[in-house]
C-alpha cells in the first residue's frame, strides 16, 4: 500500500467513526421532548433505613429512581429533579462540590434549584417536593 492509500484509508476510517459517533448521540427528533421533560404524577417514598438508600444518609449522596435524581445537598436539604437533560434527556449527574446537576453528554449544568446554569439547553428542569417524616422520604408532584 502507498502512502496515498494508507491516507486515503485512515480518513474513511476516521469519518465512519465520527460519523458513528454522531448518529449515536443524537437521542430525539428535532423539536422532541420526549423524555426531556420529568416524569408527572410523581409521589413515592424511600425509606432512608434500607441499604439500597444508603448513599442519602451524608451529604453530598444521591440516587436515580423512578425517572427522578434524589439527593441531599452539602447543608443537609433532600431535593429532587428529573434525571433527564433538558437538551437531549442523557441521565445527569448530581455534582455536590459544584451544588448542580451536569450532563455528561453535552455539558448542560443546573442549579440544585433546577435553573440553567450553562447550555446548550435553555428548560429548566422539573423539580419535586420532599417531604422528611422519620426514616421516610416522600417525593412528590
Amino acid at each position: 500500500m502507498d502512502r496515498k492509500d494508507f491516507l486515503n484509508s485512515i480518513g474513511i476510517s476516521a469519518a465512519a467513526f465520527a460519523l458513528l459517533n454522531c448518529i449515536g448521540c443524537k437521542k430525539n427528533e428535532p423539536g422532541s421532548t420526549a423524555d426531556t421533560a420529568g416524569p408527572t404524577n410523581v409521589s413515592f417514598t424511600l425509606d432512608l433505613s434500607l441499604a439500597a438508600n444508603a448513599a442519602l444518609l451524608n451529604n453530598g449522596g444521591s440516587l436515580v429512581t423512578n425517572g427522578v435524581i434524589v439527593a441531599r445537598t452539602n447543608t443537609g436539604a433532600y431535593i429532587a429533579v428529573q434525571r433527564s437533560c433538558t437538551h437531549e434527556s442523557y441521565t445527569l449527574n448530581y455534582q455536590p462540590g459544584s451544588s448542580r446537576f451536569y450532563c455528561p453528554n453535552h455539558g448542560a449544568t443546573f442549579s440544585e434549584s433546577g435553573a440553567v446554569t450553562g447550555g446548550p439547553t435553555n428548560r429548566s428542569l422539573t423539580v419535586y417536593n420532599t417531604q422528611l417524616n422519620g426514616t421516610s422520604l416522600k417525593i412528590y408532584s
